[in-house]
């Protein structure tokens, strides 16, 4: 457990941060930007749950997110290699596994789209495709730090399950797809 006793430090002050082996590095490192983008993912999740507590168990599955999410920014904060990789915080193949059966089961009550979804519907529904989006970034961001740096693989899959199970849970949240807003190619024409 993480004991917080000071909340500034000014050890970022001159644009240099700690990650979770201990090195210092820039603020714009990749892998500062990973879990960066994992941490406003969480954020927009939270804004989704402000809209969510009549319904207990999405509520429920999305405070289990939110804490997989900082496993998974624990996960990304901590190199695979050097000091401290040893016994640290990994994201896990149970983790990606559950989000499969949560996106099977939702999408199993849900008509077969006909279209593209635009994002909207209902306040949850439209705040659950700004997280996905923000997940999409971070797959993107994880990507790229895969291409210089060791990554757990389970971190890209919990981020494309998980941006996968939150356009699921979007369309669950628009009663089951009936207020799902559908994209008319070239209506504006």
């Amino acid at each position: 457990m993480v004991t917080l006793t000071r909340i500034y430090t000014r050890g970022g002050d001159k644009g240099r941060t700690s990650l979770g082996d201990g090195r210092r590095v820039d603020k714009h490192d990749l892998r500062v930007q990973a879990y960066g983008t994992v941490d406003e993912a969480n954020a927009a999740i939270g804004l989704v749950r402000l809209h969510t507590k009549r319904d207990k168990s999405t509520d429920a599955m999305l405070q289990r997110i939110q804490n997989d999410l900082f496993d998974l920014g624990a996960d990304l904060c901590t190199p695979e290699t050097g000091r401290k990789a040893q016994g640290a915080l990994r994201v896990t193949a149970a983790q990606v596994a559950r989000l499969e059966g949560e996106i099977d089961r939702l999408n199993a009550r849900l008509a077969p789209l006909k279209s593209f979804v635009l994002p909207g519907g209902t306040a949850p529904s439209a705040y659950l495709h700004l997280a996905r989006t923000v997940l999409r970034r971070a797959e993107r961001d994880i990507t790229r730090l895969m291409a210089s740096e060791a990554v757990n693989p389970a971190a890209l899959k919990y981020a494309n399950r998980l941006s996968d199970l939150l356009f699921v849970l979007a369309r669950h949240c628009n009663a089951r797809g009936k207020r799902d807003v559908l994209w008319v190619p070239g209506a504006n024409r």
